[in-house]
């Protein structure tokens, strides 16, 4: 497996081996020495085979997916043909890190309150199997007529004790038709717009896959590629079925003709500065510099959100 941050410090390390007047080739060798990652180290080695052949960076990078996917090996063909690699190296490298550093804050704060619920479950199976049955046989020795929410509670216990495997086993059956439920395309999609709606985490869940299409748009709109072209990679980088469709439906209609931003307004999934500052980016020439801005500002609203949940 090949770590995300691997890619990162090898780009910024190729970067300024670069900057500082190093050939490709003998970078690459220089990185390959470095690495420890057995894999990584492999692909870069023939790379640079590669490119000795007289290939260029981009088309050997092209070869190994699990290492450089498509939008960045696609970035840096653009940067070896505007000649500014050096840059797009570093820029996917920024790139990265902020998706890495995203998906972090996104899944603790997930995490978070699935470790409540399993902490508030053991308590409660622990009161109910040794603490309440000792008040429960206590209670019943007074011989008195007991108030009704302390009734409730033995009744509950006494449920719970009788019946409480019964109703692990049937969570668990209900846990694993959701799953399987869920797997296919159709399910995908019901339970990705799930995850855009549910209260708090699903505002979260929408920032973050807003601002990643703004911060990935931005950055190869950058580089110099064309907008649809841009477009698809951005569908190819999202796996919530919800936005899939979203951004292939503005793709077709850009297309036609109709612009960005229009498309982007007549689908509820974008939300309002997204389409008025990429509206704003489109007449004046500036889009990767507002969806910067977007991208910014979604980051950091959802960082808020994500801080305050935990």
């Amino acid at each position: 497996r090949i770590k995300p941050q691997e890619i990162i410090m090898f780009s910024r390390q190729l970067a300024l081996l670069l900057e500082s007047g190093t050939d490709i080739v003998t970078a690459l060798e220089l990185l390959q020495s470095q690495i420890t990652n057995r894999t990584l180290r492999k692909m870069i080695g023939e790379v640079a085979s590669d490119i000795r052949g007289g290939v260029s960076l981009s088309a050997a990078m092209s070869k190994y997916p699990r290492a450089f996917p498509e939008m960045y090996h696609r970035a840096i063909a653009a940067g070896e043909q505007g000649g500014n690699l050096e840059v797009v190296l570093r820029q996917m490298a920024d790139h990265m890190e902020r998706g890495v550093t995203t998906g972090k804050k996104i899944k603790n704060a997930l995490t978070y309150p699935f470790i409540v619920v399993i902490v508030a479950v053991v308590v409660i199976a622990v009161l109910v199997t040794f603490v309440l049955p000792t008040f429960t046989a206590l209670y019943a020795s007074f011989g008195t007529e007991l108030p009704l929410p302390t009734k409730m509670l033995i009744a509950g216990t006494d449920f719970l004790t009788q019946y409480g495997l019964y109703l692990l086993k049937a969570i668990a059956a209900v846990a694993g038709l959701g799953f399987t439920y869920i797997k296919p395309p159709a399910g995908k999609y019901q339970w990705d717009k799930f995850s855009l709606g549910v209260p708090i985490f699903g505002r979260i869940n929408l920032l973050s896959e807003l601002s990643r299409c703004c911060r990935t748009m931005s950055l190869l709109f950058r580089v110099g590629l064309p907008l649809p072209e841009i477009m698809a990679m951005v569908i190819h980088g999202t796996d919530n079925k919800v936005v899939t469709e979203a951004l292939t439906g503005v793709r077709q209609e850009l297309i036609g003709g109709e612009g960005l931003s229009k498309p982007m307004a007549r689908r509820e999934l974008f939300l309002p500065m997204m389409v008025q500052m990429v509206g704003v980016g489109e007449e004046t020439g500036n889009l990767d510099n507002t969806l910067a801005t977007v991208a910014q500002a979604y980051e950091a609203e959802a960082n808020d959100k994500t801080s305050s949940s935990m």
